[in-house]
C-alpha cells in the first residue's frame, strides 16, 4: 500500500501544476481579449480635430517630434523660439508651420513671453563684430538687444559666454525666409 501512494503522489502534483499552469494561461488570455476590447477603433491615427502641437505634447517623453510645434506657443501668425531647443517656428495663418529651423543663441536669452518685432536692419555689424544681415529684433535684457540675424559669411558660430550677446544667428536661407516673415509689429512668442 505504501508503494501505491508512492507512485499516486507525484502524478497527483505533476496534474495539480498542469491545471494551475492551465489556469494562468487562460486568465492571461482572458485579460488580453479584455484589454483589446477596451482600446478604442480609432487609437494610432490622426483626429482631424487635434492640431500637431497637441498631438506633440501629448507624446512620451523622447518620442516628441524635436521640431514639432511646442504647446501654449499662442496662436495667429507668429515667430515662435524655444530657448531650450534653440529651434524656431514661422507660423502663417490657419496655424500652419511654414517653416521651422534650429538656431545659435546669443549668451543672452530673452524670456519666456509674448513680443513683438520692433526693429529690422538689412545688414549692420554685430556686437561681436560680425557682419550680419537680415536682423529682426524684438526685445532687450539688461541693455542687450535680442533679435534674429544671419551671417554674412553663413557661419553660425557659438557664443563667448564672456561676452553679452543677444543675437539669435541663423543659416542665411533661414535668415531671409525670417526677414521676409517677421515684419514690423509681427508677434514674436518665446517658450521655454
Amino acid at each position: 500500500m505504501a508503494s501505491q501512494i508512492r507512485r499516486t503522489g507525484p502524478r497527483s502534483s505533476s496534474g495539480f501544476v498542469a491545471a494551475l499552469t492551465a489556469a494562468a494561461i487562460a486568465g492571461i488570455g482572458f485579460l488580453a481579449y479584455q484589454a483589446s476590447a477596451s482600446v478604442p477603433a480609432d487609437l494610432g491615427t490622426a483626429h482631424a480635430n487635434s492640431s500637431p502641437a497637441a498631438s506633440a505634447a501629448n507624446a512620451p517623453r523622447g518620442k516628441q517630434d524635436p521640431a514639432a510645434l511646442p504647446a501654449g506657443s499662442g496662436a495667429g501668425a507668429r515667430v515662435v523660439y524655444s530657448v531650450a531647443a534653440d529651434r524656431v517656428w514661422l507660423i502663417g495663418k490657419g496655424e500652419q508651420v511654414r517653416r521651422s529651423f534650429r538656431v545659435t543663441p546669443g549668451s543672452v536669452d530673452p524670456a519666456p513671453g509674448s513680443y513683438a518685432v520692433t526693429s529690422r536692419s538689412k545688414a549692420v555689424t554685430g556686437t561681436d563684430g560680425t557682419p550680419i544681415e537680415h536682423v529682426v529684433r524684438f526685445t532687450s535684457v539688461d541693455g542687450v538687444t535680442i533679435g534674429f540675424s544671419a551671417a554674412r559669411a553663413g557661419s553660425t558660430p557659438v557664443s563667448d559666454p564672456g561676452v553679452k550677446t543677444g543675437g539669435i544667428r541663423e543659416s542665411r536661407a533661414d535668415g531671409k525666409a525670417m526677414w521676409d516673415f517677421a515684419t514690423i509689429g509681427r508677434k514674436v512668442v518665446v517658450v521655454r
